[in-house]
């Protein structure tokens, strides 16, 4: 892992961090709309199996073949029968062999070379493969492209999260969601939370009035800085960031979106609600590369006197947590496994699969990164489609009004970053040089402004 001491400022193309101009689209009349589940209806079953059901060969391809991609592509083989994976498609052809020496050695998996495809078009080869399912693991920016091809190809999917980085990209995620839905086909996300035993079984639980009616909630992911890497001499500017993606905004929408969404999807899930609006702040002290922040602390209100406070950090040498809290009426929950009583004494808990030694194991008894892909597999076998595109969009969207709030040192409603028309990063993808100006954004300045 290397560690860089500084990196050189230029001017990058457009201003990347700061809502633009208002415009006059929306996303759709859905996003307007506050859906909630009624007590007892529209609860998921929370009986999950343990392996996709066995039926003829389901072939994938996997576009992103860096750590997250790679263990995707083991998560799919791991699901049930009959499962292949024939494709790999990466930006750089180093992390592709890379992906590719892993399957080998851990999955027997030979992937030959004409099934390998480099280049920011390699995506667009291997869906020209006799694939099935695609599996979309590459920085987030590419998302909402990767989707919208793989609809037109009629191919099933597994897209990880978050959606997008900006607002135009989520109206793409929602239209590919649309148009995948009226062909049959499935999308699964990667907010796992959403397929694991005991979340489902929590949210079941409070849909049928465990907690009473929600009044308040938080939700964090405090760790330390992740990952980033020094610059090369023979590394373009566009070969340096998209190496380096995790720690530039255009490409992974800053860590409030790259792992918080996932905190943030769960109280969307459990309210049944998104925001109406979004104040808050953060800044950077810490971090030697890139253009993000170093924290952010979010109010999100969701109307009727319902707020959750969010928390995200990444800095070194500090309190680490990562949870989701839901007050109600009549108790609150972790949203994980417990729900409790006003008084703090324990309502209800998840039962957990036991030891040897007959001691609960604190484990689901399969792994929710396996288990998405059993259920993604399981709608295709039994012809009945899932779509999660639209749910994530949501929950990605929400993330950027909140991170937009942040940025700018404004309220920012639903209704403004739904109609916002920003869009983050370059518009052509070639290896070469950038006009790059990786500032970062300044509340209550022009830079951040609306």
């Amino acid at each position: 892992m290397d560690r860089e001491k500084s990196v050189s400022r230029r001017k990058f193309l457009g201003q990347a961090g700061a809502i633009s101009a208002v415009g006059t689209l929306g996303i759709s009349s859905v996003l307007s709309a506050c859906s909630s589940d009624k007590k007892g209806k529209n609860i998921p079953a929370t009986d999950k199996l343990d392996q996709a059901p066995d039926g003829k060969v389901l072939k994938a391809g996997l576009v992103g073949c860096g750590n997250r991609g790679t263990g995707a592509a083991f998560n799919f083989l791991d699901a049930g029968p009959n499962l292949e994976l024939i494709a790999l498609a990466d930006v750089f052809d180093d992390q592709l062999q890379l992906c590719r020496q892993k399957l080998k050695k851990q999955k027997n998996v030979d992937i030959p070379d004409n099934k390998c495809f480099t280049g920011f078009d390699g995506f667009k080869r291997l869906l020209e493969t006799d694939i099935d399912i695609i599996l979309l693991a590459t920085p987030p920016h590419f998302r909402p492209e990767h989707l919208e091809a793989a609809v037109k190809a009629k191919k099933h999917i597994f897209m990880e999260k978050p959606a997008a980085v900006d607002p135009v990209g989520i109206r793409s995620i929602i239209g590919s969601a649309k148009k995948a839905e009226a062909i049959g086909l499935s999308i699964v996300g990667g907010t796992q939370r959403r397929h694991e035993r005991n979340y489902l079984e929590t949210y079941r639980q409070v849909q049928m009035g465990g907690i009473g009616e929600p009044v308040s909630a938080n939700a964090y992911w405090l760790q330390n800085h992740v990952w980033y890497r020094s610059r090369k001499d023979e590394w373009s500017d566009m070969e340096y960031m998209v190496r380096n993606w995790n720690n530039f905004r255009w490409l992974c929408g800053d860590h409030f979106l790259d792992t918080h969404v996932h905190n943030i999807d769960i109280i969307n899930w459990f309210t049944g609600k998104q925001p109406i609006s979004a104040i808050g702040g953060g800044a950077r002290h810490r971090r030697l590369t890139g253009d993000q922040w170093d924290f952010f602390s979010v109010d999100f209100y969701f109307g009727e006197g319902l707020h959750s406070h969010s928390m995200s950090r990444q800095i070194d040498n500090c309190a680490n947590a990562t949870a989701e809290h839901l007050m109600g009426t009549e108790g609150y929950t972790n949203c994980k496994d417990t729900i409790y009583y006003p008084d703090g004494t324990i309502k209800w808990q998840y039962a957990y699969p036991k030891d040897v030694n007959g001691n609960p194991t604190k484990t689901v008894k399969v792994s929710p990164y396996v288990q998405e892909h059993i259920d993604l597999i399981a709608s295709i076998r039994n012809h009945k489609p899932i779509n999660e595109a639209e749910q994530l969009a949501l929950s990605t969207l929400t993330a950027i009004m909140g991170r937009e709030a942040a940025y700018t040192g404004k309220m920012i409603t639903w209704e403004q970053i739904n109609k916002s028309t920003m869009r983050m990063g370059p518009s052509n993808y070639v290896m070469g040089e950038l006009d790059m100006n990786i500032e970062t954004p300044i509340p209550g300045t022009p830079h951040g402004g609306v």
